[in-house]
């Protein structure tokens, strides 16, 4: 495969999000969900400009190189209303974009998949791909404490997506996509003893079919865009697979360290045993910044906050624009 093409500059929009906060310091670089609203063109500060908060994850990603400007829309959320209800605040050109790449086949993250899709196509014939990964569409399931099984709902068929305007891609291998400005992962290779996976997940291939165990969602896949002058800035939106085995991956798929990690890291739940490792680990990497959302959970936002320099960490939060290179 050809080696992905370094871009001039990188934006990421923070569509969806489990958590809100305009208040808290950031990073420069950073723009804070109220200044976004303002931007947007809200005369005043009131909760009718405020976006909505999900349990679940969406970035709007927007490479730039020379005169040519890329968009990937990186999951899309738990819910139609959230794509809608947040994009609108936020006055976010939908229409622009090039790619969709569905993270993994869970809810949270392709639930508002058809309605992004409809914005994207808005009232024309356009047509973007999906990306996707054939054992996305499996029935899964979690465990509750009395010991039965909480079906999770099935993403939407590829039918549905077809329907709302994608072109779906199915895929097991690693795309360069956009003028090689975006990489899609393969599969994630499982390197350190603790990164487990999901604890408790489970799946059936069939809706006749047993439940079996399925930690290790080999479905996920993560996105990268190398920034020249920085070096790769990878998106993983879960980390079922471990946020130190991506972390490891990307740097040894690229050759050279990773200037950022951006997404849910998946330290909440049965995965909380392993903060401190995997903190430890992080500490130790050559990443400059880390930006962790989603399902992170907030005692390893504070772990890793504490065992970092000032300004390394900035937690996600819904509204939020990230700029890189940092024009401040």
């Amino acid at each position: 495969m050809k080696q992905l093409a370094p871009v001039d500059s990188l934006t990421i929009d923070v569509l969806v999000d489990n958590h809100s906060d305009a208040l808290s310091s950031v990073a420069p670089g950073i723009t804070s969900e109220w200044q976004r609203a303002r931007n947007a063109g809200h005369a005043e500060l009131s909760g009718d400009g405020h976006c909505c908060a999900n349990h679940g994850l969406s970035l709007v990603v927007t490479a730039r190189r020379g005169a040519t400007t890329r968009r990937v829309l990186f999951d899309a959320g738990p819910a139609a209303a959230s794509i809608d209800y947040n994009s609108d605040r936020l006055d976010l050109d939908l229409p622009q974009t090039d790619a969709v790449v569905l993270s993994h086949g869970h809810w949270d993250h392709a639930g508002g998949l058809p309605a992004a899709l409809r914005q994207i196509r808005g009232t024309s014939d356009k047509r973007v791909p999906v990306y996707c990964h054939p054992e996305m569409w499996h029935q899964r399931a979690l465990p509750l404490p009395d010991g039965s099984l909480f079906p999770i709902k099935p993403i939407p068929t590829r039918e549905e997506l077809t329907e709302a305007g994608g072109d779906v891609v199915v895929t097991t291998e690693e795309q360069l996509i956009l003028d090689d400005m975006f990489y899609v992962s393969d599969e994630i290779a499982r390197r350190t003893d603790y990164e487990l996976g999901f604890p408790g997940h489970m799946r059936r291939l069939g809706d006749d079919q047993p439940w079996e165990p399925d930690p290790q969602l080999l479905d996920e896949r993560y996105l990268a865009v190398d920034v020249a002058g920085l070096g790769p800035v990878v998106f993983s939106a879960c980390s079922h697979a471990g946020i130190v085995n991506v972390q490891r991956d990307a740097a040894d798929r690229f050759g050279q360290p990773i200037y950022a990690l951006c997404g849910g890291f998946h330290l909440s739940g049965g995965n909380e045993k392993i903060i401190g490792a995997t903190v430890d680990d992080l500490a130790n990497a050559d990443v400059a910044v880390l930006l962790p959302g989603h399902c992170t959970g907030w005692r390893a936002v504070a772990a890793l906050d504490a065992a970092m320099p000032d300004g390394r960490v900035t937690p996600l939060a819904v509204g939020m624009r990230i700029e890189l290179p940092s024009s401040t």
